[in-house]
């Protein structure tokens, strides 16, 4: 029998009073009212409502361990990106990994895998494996399902996965970034409750008025909680807070505690914020979280107060899981599941010859998944069309880990590298390598790197390269998030002595490859146009 004391915050009664907490066998048994007062507060555990476990390159395991010091006690993964690389497999890892950690996952059935057929992926989840994974009970929901054109067009693969959750009364989680009108209405209209790619308020008004959820993220590339915060209290039945993506770095300084903290400060009700923080997800998903309640898992933190909301404790089924800043969960030692069937490249195979004066030029912007594209000349030299770093025109490439082809190469704006090259191996959404830089050589050095390390980081000048080995899939790291997280660090360092100035560079890297997301993207087969859905010349 293990008692906590303190001013009980019952978001869902909407009210606070002093009270302890009799929690036996993991659960709360009693609830005794008191009259007197404390100086700490007991709220229900935070919850991520959507992310991608692999984007904070730390296995599952690993990745709880630094969650729940700041208050997290579940979060709902979509394990898409391994899936794309190991398929069933993957999504398999990442349960039975899960498992070996207090914190609570609830696991997704990834919905595009391959998330289209315009790029080269480890792996393909058709309609009967969807079926055989939402009917089994560690798989909670049918991840987001991206391919809106397929939904909009009623493709006969994708109405029978969204058939088969709706027939085992699962949820079924949107990506809709920028869908509007008619066609938002006919996506909402086939199964659709959730979107976390919202970016603009008019856009998430639309969306809350066809009763779909708003997932606010707060990622560490995509930033949509300035825009979208001011739905909070207005519509905090229908809000839950995200990360998507969280990379380690990010992950040691602060979780949805840091969402909650700075939306009350931005003067919202603390209860309309704990609803979007705690309450929403475990309603919405049906998850066996506990939220203060006789009966309930004891799933809680313990904060100072409801502005700082600093975590002092966080309890998870009637455990301790972390206390004043350091974890209380032990490493997990597990396998490393990979495939990586690509062997070294060569310089030459990074050259472009010209074959016209001006070229289509995908734009990035920081903090962002979308891009632009626009048409400029190019540089060219020696008959070659090559960097120019006076107008930040860089040449960017995408190398198939699948098997051995010739690169695909393009030019990117946007990233402000005067020299070096970065590389990575977690490109969304099939995990090929890619990589940008000023120079063929130090391009070809990048990718190198992560080929040698079957999968990772790495940032290159002049021969000299530095990188962090990603084992599990090329996507995750087998190592202590702290010394992830410094490695990760390191070569965030390099890539902004190489000149750019981008808040997190590898990431934004990661999503050039996003096929799915407007507006021109780079694929293992060549330039994709987002917004037509088909390929399209580098040359105008």
């Amino acid at each position: 029998m293990t008692n906590i004391s303190g001013n009980i915050v019952d978001v869902l009664h909407d009210r606070i009073y002093p009270g302890t907490l009799v929690i036996s066998d993991g659960r709360i048994v009693d609830i005794i009212e008191e009259n007197r007062e404390y100086d700490t507060y007991i709220i229900p555990g935070f919850v991520d409502s959507h992310i991608h476990i692999e984007s904070s390159m730390l296995t599952p395991a690993e990745f709880a361990r630094i969650a729940v010091i700041h208050g997290t006690v579940a979060v709902v993964s979509d394990p898409h990106e391994i899936a794309n690389v190991l398929g069933m497999d993957g999504v398999r890892y990442m349960i039975d990994n899960g498992r070996k950690s207090l914190l609570k996952f609830f696991f997704g059935a990834p919905s595009c895998v391959p998330a289209t057929p315009f790029e080269t992926s480890g792996a393909v989840i058709d309609s009967r494996a969807i079926s055989e994974l939402l009917s089994s009970d560690d798989v909670r929901y049918l991840s987001e399902v991206m391919n809106y054109p397929g939904v909009l067009s009623r493709e006969p693969e994708v109405m029978a996965k969204i058939g088969i959750a709706k027939g085992l009364n699962k949820p079924i989680d949107g990506h809709a970034p920028g869908l509007r009108g008619d066609m938002l209405r006919e996506y909402v209209g086939a199964g659709m409750q959730t979107d976390h790619e919202t970016y603009e308020l008019d856009e998430a008004l639309e969306k809350l008025k066809l009763s779909m959820s708003v997932q606010i993220r707060e990622g560490s590339a995509a930033k949509d909680f300035d825009a979208l915060h001011r739905i909070i209290d207005r519509y905090s039945s229908l809000c839950m807070f995200c990360s998507d993506d969280k990379h380690p770095d990010d992950l040691i300084k602060g979780h949805i505690n840091l969402l909650v903290k700075k939306a009350v400060a931005l003067g919202h009700d603390p209860m309309a914020v704990l609803r979007c923080a705690c309450v929403n997800p475990v309603l919405h998903y049906g998850l066996d979280v506990g939220l203060l309640q006789i009966g309930d898992c004891a799933d809680l933190a313990v904060v100072d107060d409801l502005k700082a909301f600093t975590v002092i404790e966080t309890w998870i089924n009637g455990c301790k899981a972390a206390c004043k800043g350091k974890t209380l969960l032990p490493q997990v030692a597990g396998d490393a599941p990979n495939v990586f069937n690509v062997s070294s490249k060569d310089v030459s195979q990074f050259r472009v010859p010209a074959l016209s004066e001006e070229i289509h030029i995908i734009h990035a912007k920081d903090g962002q998944l979308i891009t632009g594209s626009i048409r400029d000349r190019a540089l060219v030299t020696d008959g070659c069309a090559v960097s120019d770093t006076s107008r930040d025109i860089l040449k960017i490439s995408v190398v198939n880990r699948y098997e051995d082809s010739r690169p695909a190469v393009g030019f990117v704006k946007g990233f402000g590298l005067v020299r070096g090259a970065i590389a990575t191996s977690v490109a969304h959404d099939s995990h090929n390598i890619v990589a940008v830089g000023v120079t063929d050589r130090d391009i070809c050095d990048a990718v190198n790197a992560v080929i040698e390390n079957r999968g990772g980081l790495a940032a290159a000048h002049e021969g000299q390269v530095e990188s962090l080995a990603l084992r599990v899939a090329g996507l995750m790291s087998d190592e202590d998030a702290y010394k992830v997280a410094e490695r990760y660090s390191l070569l965030d360092s390099l890539a902004g002595e190489f000149g750019s100035t981008m808040n997190a560079p590898f990431l934004t890297l990661s999503f050039m490859a996003l096929l799915v997301i407007p507006s021109l993207k780079l694929s293992d087969k060549g330039l994709f146009d987002a917004e037509r859905f088909t390929f399209t010349s580098l040359f105008v």
